[in-house]
C-alpha cells in the first residue's frame, strides 16, 4: 500500500512507483555512509531550520538521501529534475509518498515541462538553492529580481554550472555568494573521474550491448571526467584517442599513454565518441561527414548541444530509433551515426548515474555547503567560494573511516619540521 501524501504538491509519473523506489532508496544508502552520518547530526542539530531550499538535481536514489538529509536538517526541501532524461520515477514517487518531499520530475519531460518546474521551484521562494547547471539560479536573475532579497546564497555541483557563475559574476549579476561544490577535493577528484568513468561506459554498454575490447574510443575533452571516461574505456580494452583544447592537458593525455589529435582527425578512426567538455557543438557536421559507417556518439559532459544534432537532424535522410535510448540517423551518403541518449547524459540517460558510493561524497559537500552558507549568513560577499578546506577533509575523514582505513597522523617533530623555517636538514 502507498503512502499518501500529507502535504507534498507533486508532478510526477505514478505515485503507486514509491514502493520500488523506497527499495532503491536504501539500497543506495547503504553506499552512503557519510551522507548517513550527517543526516543523524543534522536530525539531533537542526541547522537548516526553517530554511527553503530548492534542488535542481538528477533525481536519482542518491539525490533522495541527499534530500532525505536535507528535511532531517529542518529544511523546507522541493526538488526538481535537473535533465528531462536522468529521473527515476519511483525514487521520485517515493520522496513524495513516504516523505512529503515535493518532487517536480518526470523522465522524458520535454522542455516546456522542465521550464515549469524551474517556475516551480522559484515558486517555492527558496533561500538556498542546490543546482547542476545553473539553470535555477539564471533564470531567478533574468525573470525573478524581486526574490533575489530571499537567497541566502546557492550551492553548485558541475563545471557547467560554474562557468555559468563565473560569468555571472564578471557582469556584475551575481548578488550572492556561491558554493563551488564541483571543485572540492572529494567531489571532482572522485566523482567526476571514478564516477564519471564507470558510469559513461555503464550508459553506453546498456543502450548499445556493444564490445568496446578492440573498439577506437574518442574522448573528447581530458578535464577530470574525460580522464574518468579514457581510463575506463581503456580498461575494458578500446584504443582511445582523446581531442583537446588545452595544450597542458593534451600533454598529460598523450604521458598517460593516449593519442592526441584534432577531432578532424578523431573523426576518421572513431567507432565511439564521447564529449565531456562542457562546451558547445564539439562534434560538429564536418565531423559527421567522415566518420565511419555506424559510428556511435554520446555525451557525458552536461547539456545536450555538445553534439550539433540539430545540424545532424537537418542532414539525415531517416532517423529511426534502433534500441532503447539509441538512434540511427541516415546519411544522404548512406552511412548512419548513431546517437545515444538523444545527445544528453548518457550515464543517466540510458543508466543509473554514479554508483552511491562515489556520490555519497558529493552530496556530503551539497549538504555542509547548504549548512555553511545559513552559518555564514550575511558575512558573504557575492562571489564564488570553494568549500572551506576543513569540510573536505572532515568528508574525507568519514568516509575513509567507514570504508575501515586508517592513515597516518604527525609526530610533533614531523609537525614542527614541516611548520618551521627554523629547523634544517
Amino acid at each position: 500500500m502507498v503512502a499518501t501524501p500529507t502535504k507534498a504538491k507533486y508532478d510526477i509519473k505514478d505515485i503507486n512507483l514509491a514502493p520500488q523506489g523506497k527499495q532503491r532508496i536504501e539500497w543506495a544508502a547503504r553506499e552512503m555512509p557519510v551522507v548517513r552520518q550527517l543526516q543523524e547530526r543534522f536530525a539531533k542539530e537542526k541547522p537548516l531550520e526553517g530554511i527553503r531550499v530548492t534542488a535542481c538535481c538528477h533525481v536519482t536514489t542518491e539525490t533522495a538521501n541527499l534530500a532525505i538529509a536535507l528535511k532531517a536538517a529542518g529544511a523546507d526541501a522541493l526538488l526538481i529534475a535537473s535533465n528531462p532524461l536522468s529521473t527515476q520515477d519511483d525514487v521520485a514517487a517515493c520522496l513524495v509518498a513516504d516523505y512529503d518531499i515535493p518532487v517536480y520530475a518526470i523522465k522524458g519531460e520535454d522542455n516546456a515541462t522542465y521550464h515549469r518546474h524551474v517556475q516551480t521551484a522559484l515558486d517555492h521562494r527558496p533561500n538556498i538553492i542546490i543546482d547542476d547547471g545553473s539553470d535555477v539560479v539564471a533564470t531567478l536573475i533574468k525573470e525573478r529580481q524581486h526574490q533575489m532579497e530571499d537567497i541566502i546564497g546557492t550551492t553548485e555541483e558541475t563545471t557547467t554550472g560554474i562557468v555559468r557563475l563565473v560569468a555571472m559574476l564578471k557582469d556584475g549579476v551575481l548578488t550572492f555568494p556561491a558554493m563551488n561544490v564541483n571543485d572540492a577535493d572529494t567531489k571532482h577528484f572522485f566523482d567526476n573521474r571514478y564516477g564519471t568513468g564507470q558510469s559513461t561506459l555503464d550508459g553506453i554498454i546498456r543502450a548499445t550491448n556493444v564490445l568496446l575490447a578492440g573498439k577506437v574510443a574518442v574522448v573528447a575533452g581530458y578535464g577530470w571526467c574525460g580522464k574518468g571516461v579514457a581510463m575506463r574505456a581503456r580498461g575494458l580494452g578500446a584504443n582511445v584517442i582523446v581531442t583537446e583544447i588545452d595544450p597542458v592537458r593534451a600533454i598529460e593525455a598523450a604521458m598517460d599513454g593516449f593519442r592526441v589529435m584534432p577531432m578532424s582527425e578523431a573523426a576518421k578512426q572513431g567507432d565511439v565518441f564521447v564529449t565531456v567538455t562542457g562546451n558547445k557543438h564539439v562534434i560538429r557536421p564536418e565531423h559527421f561527414e567522415v566518420m565511419k559507417d555506424g559510428a556511435m556518439v554520446c555525451n557525458s559532459g552536461h547539456f545536450d548541444i555538445e553534439i550539433d544534432l540539430k545540424s545532424l537532424g537537418a542532414k539525415a535522410t531517416e532517423v529511426k530509433e534502433v534500441r532503447n535510448f539509441t538512434q540511427k540517423y541516415t546519411l544522404p551518403n548512406g552511412k548512419a551515426i548513431v546517437v545515444l541518449g538523444e545527445g544528453r547524459l548518457i550515464n543517466l540517460a540510458a543508466a543509473e548515474g554514479h554508483p552511491s558510493a562515489v556520490m555519497d561524497m558529493s552530496f556530503a559537500n551539497q549538504a555542509l555547503a547548504c549548512e555553511y552558507l545559513v552559518q555564514n549568513k550575511g558575512k558573504l560577499e557575492p562571489g564564488i567560494y570553494n568549500i572551506p578546506k576543513e569540510l573536505d577533509q572532515e568528508i574525507a575523514s568519514l568516509k575513509l573511516k567507514a570504508m575501515g582505513i586508517e592513515i597516518d597522523t604527525l609526530t610533533p617533530e614531523q609537525d614542527e619540521y614541516i611548520n618551521s623555517w627554523t629547523v634544517g636538514t
